[in-house]
Formats: C-alpha cells, structure tokens, sequence
C-alpha cells in the first residue's frame, strides 16, 4: 500500500514539475469585485481594471439584480434533482423567457452551460451517429463527444467546404449532427451559420450552436430580445438546438437549452447531466429574469459596441490585431507560452489584470492575451489598458 501511495506521489511531483517547466503551470487567484465598476481586489491588489470577465454587459453587479435576488431568497438550495422535487416555479417561469427570447417552442435549464453541452450531445448521439464539430470548438462539446459513443469528425475551424465534404463522405449513419459555436470563445470570430444551416438541411444533419458567448448581446434586425448569433445571421428556426449560458452576458448563473417540446422531452428522460444532479436554486432564476429585462433595454448592448470600436482601433494602431474586432472577444495572439505569462505579469504591474490563455484551451505555440470587453469598461479604463498593452508589447519586442 504504502509503495502504491509513494508511486502517485512521484507521478504528480513529476506532472506539476512538467507543467512549471512548459509555462503552463496555474494557480488559483482570490478575487473581489467592487460593485459597479470594472475594478475588483485581485489577490491583494486593489483597483485593478478586469479585462478578462465575461460579465459583458456588467449586469451581474446591478444594484437592480442583487436587491431582487436577495427578497426572493427563501431556501438555499432545493437539495434534489428536477425530477425529484427540484423543479420549482421559478425554473418554470425561467424556461418560458427563455424559449420566448430564443424564438423556440420551449428551454430547459442545466446548472451550467458545460452540463449543458455534455448532457445534450450524449442523449442525442450513440453508435449509430456521427458528430461533425469544428475544430476550435469549447472543451465542454469536445467532452460531450467523446462520451458520446459516436463516430466523431472534426472540420477545419469554420471551413465549410470541408465541413461538406467529410459529410458527403459518410454513407449509412442513422443520424449525422454538426456542432459549432456561436462565437468562439478564444477567438472572437463568428461561425459562417448561413452556409452551415445550408449544409445541414441538405443533408438532414442535426444542428446544435453553443451560443454562449453571442447570447443577449447580438440580435437580428427585427429581433428586440438580443437572442444571439442565429438571429444575427437570420437563421434562428434552422437551428435545432440554442446551448447558452446565463453566466456570461447575462451576469447570473446557471445554462440552458431552447429547443422544440419534443426535443426536450428526450433531454429530461435521457440527459444523464439533467437527472442526475440538483436543480439551481429558485432565487437564481429571479437573478435570471431580472437580469433578461434589464439586456433587453439594449442601452448595455450600445455602450459594450462603442467600446469594441475604440478599444478595436487602438489595438489596430498599434498592429496588434489583422482588422477591426467585430465582437466583444480580442486575442492577442503572443505565441509561446512564457511570453503570454510574462505580457500579463507585465499588464499587472500597471493595474490591467488580462489572464494568459495557453494549452490546453489553446495549442501549444497559440498562446494569446484573450481581452474581454465589457459595458462597464470606461474611455478611460480602456486608454489606461491601452497604455499597459503598449508598454507590455514594446518590452517583449511585439512592436
């Protein structure tokens, strides 16, 4: 027994000392935020300026949000599954908002979007189906399909002619699925929807878009509720399944699928992510609802574009990003992983906290500075941000 511990012992010694030496070693961070304001107390610095929140819309410290959540707290947790005695009014109410803001028949919410992904692609796939996903799609659809017991086919990262041709190639699936997202998360760029919805109709493959990051921020031209990048490219009905996350732009807790009634029936009797594990909390779906009124006014939407653009062209001055950012996502792109740590030491020192994403989020040699802009950010936090990235980039010789 005691040679089996020592053994273990010597594998994680020896894995944390490989992670330290790639650069690739991480460490939790304390962090606190200050009420609205994009500055918060990270570990023992205060005023520190948060380019990397996916708080897009700064709605998630709204006084409007914290006070409605507080009066409806009335039990903690409802301490069972949905299908115990975990589903509330509340996670009722919340569905059909959702399903009204999707343009779908119906919603089902997942304590996170990650159980999201996972619980919906494994219910849906098997053996006899093939999964076509692209090639930088999130590690919560990467993990859905490997538990998924499908043949699984990756396609050039937003390429849809080889997205057509691997599916053309397949004979004799029962069933054919394409994933993608909605827009990337290290990226920053859109899928081609458009052609990708073509695609699937025209060779009965399923689709499902993990929309987290384009939800509640981009909306189609007749669209008033921001629901996100299918409504953006118009092509809201051609897609079977809406995966998205109410912890991003929308600043509270917890994920979801819209979807039709029939789809959704599947997921509450297959969905193994779904059944097995506690309903969220009743007052987090208040936060959730108050939060959707509050996105819905679009005046969050207006200032986050007018900061995108500024923050767009001064990088672009600088040749530290090809064109103008069209999303609230800017990468850096920095390459090896050292100098990704060192760019956000050095963002540090001058108050910009910019986390360094490296392997395996991205591939080794892409590290990047992933920038994440947010409605709260002011002119002058951006300027200030602007100075850092300025002084960082000319110390590592990026300029």
């Amino acid at each position: 027994m005691v040679s089996i511990q020592r053994s273990y012992y010597h594998f994680v010694k020896k894995e944390l000392d490989y992670l330290r030496s790639c650069d690739l070693y991480r460490r939790l961070n304390i962090d606190n935020c200050v009420q609205g304001s994009a500055r918060i107390r990270h570990n023992r610095q205060d005023n520190i300026l948060n380019f990397c929140s996916n708080d897009y819309l700064g709605i998630s410290t709204q006084k409007q949000v914290v006070q409605t959540t507080k009066k409806s707290l009335r039990q903690i947790s409802p301490c069972s599954s949905r299908l115990i005695t975990g589903n509330t009014p509340e996670l009722e109410r919340l569905e059909d908002m959702l399903a009204v803001h999707r343009k779908t028949q119906t919603a089902l919410v997942f304590p996170t979007g990650y159980m999201a992904n996972i619980g919906t692609i494994t219910a849906l796939s098997g053996k006899n189906c093939v999964i076509f996903s692209d090639a930088l799609n999130h590690s919560s659809i990467i993990d859905g399909c490997r538990l998924s017991d499908a043949e699984i086919r990756i396609f050039k990262h937003n390429d849809v002619h080889d997205l057509e041709q691997k599916i053309e190639r397949v004979r004799g699936a029962a069933r054919k699925m394409v994933i993608t997202e909605g827009v990337f998360s290290m990226d920053g760029d859109f899928a081609n929807l458009k052609i990708i919805c073509d695609i699937c109709q025209s060779h009965d493959a399923l689709l499902i878009v993990d929309d987290a990051h384009g939800d509640f921020i981009f909306r189609g031209i007749k669209d008033r509720s921001f629901s996100g990048v299918p409504s953006y490219f118009g092509v809201n009905s051609k897609v079977d399944f809406h995966i998205s996350s109410l912890s991003k732009a929308l600043g509270c807790f917890g994920g979801y699928v819209a979807t039709s009634r029939r789809m959704r029936e599947l997921l509450i009797n297959r969905s193994r992510q779904f059944i097995y594990t506690s309903s969220i909390p009743s007052h987090l779906c208040v936060s959730a609802m108050t939060a959707m009124k509050i996105a819905q006014r679009g005046y969050l939407q207006n200032k986050l574009f007018k900061n995108i653009e500024f923050f767009g062209r001064e990088l672009c001055k600088m040749g530290l990003v090809g064109d103008q950012p069209r999303t609230h996502i800017i990468p850096i792109l920095i390459g090896s992983e050292k100098n990704a740590v060192r760019f956000s030491r050095l963002l540090l020192r001058k108050g910009i906290l910019i986390q360094p994403i490296r392997f395996p989020t991205v591939k080794k040699g892409c590290s990047r500075i992933r920038i994440s802009v947010s409605a709260l950010h002011t002119q002058s936090n951006i300027l200030n941000a602007v100075d850092a990235i300025r002084y960082a980039a000319a110390r590592l010789k990026l300029i």
